[in-house]
């Protein structure tokens, strides 16, 4: 995990963690828990979660990637084929506490409500450009965000 994990890996933990919990995830909701954990990451290691970039799209922070593995869900919650490969084993002990921090904190909020909250934060406000063009939002831009945060993840 030395330069991090394939977002895509983390988008499988959140999701299996979700139908362990019988609770809703959305592939909007889970970009938003994608965008809160790779925060908290950078904020408490300096080091990035995953490797891919988040972009400003208009509904708010997202990695393109794992949007589009999901995006035939629609709004319905996300369920991981059965041949699917993922173990839990697949992420360290390290950032699986991390990523049950990020549940606990944000999972509880809906998509929309998850949406909002990053619609008010720095990263998202300082990139976004309405006619489209989803820049990135850089990781050190994320990191001092979070950074200036009181513990919550």
């Amino acid at each position: 995990m030395a330069d991090g994990y394939k977002a895509m890996t983390i988008a499988k933990w959140f999701i299996a963690w979700a139908e362990d919990e019988q609770a809703d995830l959305s592939n909007l909701k889970l970009q938003k828990l994608l965008y809160y954990a790779q925060g908290w990451m950078l904020r408490n290691t300096g080091r990035p979660l995953f490797r891919e970039r988040i972009r400003a799209w208009s509904h708010g922070p997202v990695v393109p990637d794992v949007y589009h593995e999901f995006k035939a869900f629609g709004s319905g919650d996300l369920k991981l084929p059965a041949d699917d490969d993922f173990e839990w084993s697949d992420v360290d002990d390290q950032a699986t506490e991390l990523l049950i921090r990020v549940w606990n904190t944000y999972g509880k909020f809906s998509a929309w409500g998850l949406r909002n909250m990053t619609h008010a934060e720095p990263p998202w406000q300082n990139h976004f450009e309405p006619d489209g063009y989803n820049p990135e939002i850089p990781n050190d831009e994320i990191r001092e965000y979070f950074r200036s945060l009181p513990d919550r993840a």
